[in-house]
């Protein structure tokens, strides 16, 4: 899967609410409470199984941060848009 090109990325992602771009794709939730944003990190996680690419998950309390880079190219590719539409395709 080849690396997506500035503007590639930038058609891509249009759609996407929330969603910042550098080198990484990458949003914030934020959940009621710890519980919350674990249950739904899990969900996340089962995502990503099913899609053989696995973001970056940070938790703070009932922050949870994503970024999503196709490490093996050094930037972003269609997984990555991908994934990103079916992880909020989960809420949050």
């Amino acid at each position: 899967m080849p690396k997506l090109t500035a503007e590639e990325v930038r058609a891509q992602v249009a759609d996407l609410t929330g969603w910042n771009v550098d080198t990484m794709l990458r949003k914030h939730y934020h959940f009621p409470d710890f519980q919350t944003a674990i249950a739904w990190v899990v969900r996340v996680a089962f995502l990503a199984e099913a899609h053989a690419h696995h973001p970056d998950l940070t938790i703070r309390y009932n922050r949870v941060d994503v970024a999503l880079e196709t490490h093996d190219l050094g930037g972003l590719s269609e997984k990555d848009v991908a994934l990103a539409h079916a992880i909020d395709g989960l809420g949050g």
